[in-house]
């Protein structure tokens, strides 16, 4: 399956393994994965496995979750990701950009157009999102794509530094 989406400024794609160079430039480094559970990834290996698992699932008919390169000008910035629920009605949202792209909105446009897309697409009709409670940039593309504020008491854990934070979640009913 392909799907491309078109914003002002990004494209959306399919990701996949032959994007594991920039892919494992900003999965590895630990300021840019501060706030994601499962990072940095300490090995291409470890990239390797993660890319070859979305490329899998890209070939489906149906994908469980969509993992899109973020596309600025020609090149791969980040990444905006939704995964479906069992019967495909609930979707959870996650993102990261490359730190030499934050502060640009890059997140906020691509979150906005896959909501778009999930929506009217897919028909999901519950947009969930979590993140660490001090990572306010999370919180404010949560907020500039109207999802709202639905629990601030949850825990996050970090696996690979065995840490918990606290967790916020932000949801919208479609």
């Amino acid at each position: 399956m392909y799907i491309e989406i078109k914003t002002e400024r990004l494209t959306l794609r399919p990701m996949n393994i032959s994007d594991l160079e920039i892919v494992h430039e900003y999965a590895s480094d630990k300021e840019n994965t501060k706030y994601l559970r499962f990072g940095p990834n300490e090995s291409v290996e470890e990239t390797t496995i993660f890319l070859s698992s979305v490329t899998k699932e890209w070939e489906k008919d149906q994908p469980d979750f969509y993992e899109f390169a973020i596309v600025l000008d020609g090149k791969q910035i980040g990444a905006v990701c939704i995964y479906l629920d069992e019967k495909q009605e609930c979707g959870e949202f996650g993102w990261i950009l490359n730190k030499k792209y934050w502060g640009s909105g890059y997140a906020a446009e691509a979150a906005l157009a896959l909501k778009d897309y999930v929506v009217g697409e897919l028909k999901v009709k519950k947009l969930i999102a979590h993140c660490d409670a001090r990572n306010t940039a999370s919180a404010r593309v949560m907020e500039k794509i109207g999802l709202k504020l639905e629990s601030d008491d949850g825990i996050r854990v970090y696996f690979k530094r065995n840490e918990t934070a606290r967790e916020l979640m932000y949801a919208l009913d479609v």
